[in-house]
């Protein structure tokens, strides 16, 4: 059996240094409790991508679940609202924080659209719960799993962060939207989530994609096509880049020698898994943890 590593991870994007795209991943068997300061000039927008969690407002007397496929919207004007989050085990959520005034500024010529927006309730309190649909699961599932180079990466989120606000806020009239056809259904998209699942938990002997296919009763072509527009990447592709990631993480922990950290990831000669991560971050697993106790990145 492939020896599960369970980890908690609270990852932060800015954008133009006002815009902030939080995401907290809880893949241990504990609840995990995030906190973060937010003032009251920001509007906040929650997604639960997987399992549900907990918003915490009041010193823990009030709270808001918020379960698989759902969103929570928050303001108020009134007083900071602080994020504090108990994201339960095996729980993704992404939150992105937006000034109002910008926000506004997006929508200023439809403001009575957006009923918050309005003069008469500027200065309330507002609090929305809506589910997830399908274009939306798709921009947040590229938010959380990417394989982008460092430099475009501001412009991606920032243009996937506008995007998910867009779609939040798409009028049902105009939901008309062009898309891979297969994809607006939600059950086509949980398909792939499953197939994403599926190679993760067998790294080490993967199925084949026609295996893999079957297994979610999806045609291969369809799978390929969704896998990639939905996380970016292929589906080895992405295989390739959590196994190396799992790898370096194994490694810096300190724990485990290259060999079993190999075999952990799914390879059966340690010449085989350095040349692997070589290519991935150009230096071998050796040299990658000599660089760690000397101080290095």
């Amino acid at each position: 059996m492939l020896e599960n590593v369970a980890q908690s991870i609270y990852d932060e994007i800015s954008l133009d240094s006002e815009i902030f795209i939080l995401k907290f991943t809880n893949d241990t068997d504990d609840n995990n409790l995030f906190k973060r300061e937010v003032s009251s000039s920001y509007i906040q927008f929650h997604f639960c991508v997987k399992g549900s969690a907990s918003f915490s407002f009041n010193n823990g007397n009030y709270r808001l679940p918020i379960t698989e496929s759902t969103s929570l919207l928050l303001y108020n004007p009134q007083r900071d609202l602080p994020i504090e989050v108990a994201v339960s085990p095996r729980s993704w959520v992404l939150s992105l924080l937006i000034p109002i005034k910008s926000f506004h500024a997006l929508f200023s010529r439809d403001a009575d659209y957006i009923t918050f927006l309005s003069e008469e309730n500027k200065d309330r309190k507002y609090y929305k719960d809506a589910p997830i649909n399908p274009s939306m699961a798709i921009v947040i599932n590229q938010l959380l799993n990417y394989n982008l180079h460092p430099t475009v990466k501001p412009l991606y989120f920032k243009a996937k962060a506008y995007e998910l606000l867009s779609l939040y806020f798409n009028r049902p009239s105009d939901g008309n939207i062009e898309q891979c056809p297969f994809l607006v259904d939600e059950d086509n998209v949980a398909k792939i989530r499953r197939a994403k699942e599926i190679i993760l938990k067998r790294m080490a002997e993967p199925p084949s994609l026609q295996q893999l296919a079957d297994e979610v009763q999806l045609p291969i072509n369809r799978l390929k096509e969704g896998f990639k527009q939905i996380y970016g990447d292929t589906v080895y592709s992405f295989l390739f880049d959590h196994k190396m990631e799992l790898a370096r993480q194994l490694l810096a922990t300190g724990s485990h020698n290259v060999n079993e950290v190999g075999l952990k990831v799914g390879y059966s000669t340690a010449s085989h898994f350095i040349s692997a991560f070589k290519k991935k971050y150009g230096t071998t697993p050796k040299k990658y943890v000599m660089g760690l106790s000397n101080g290095g990145k």
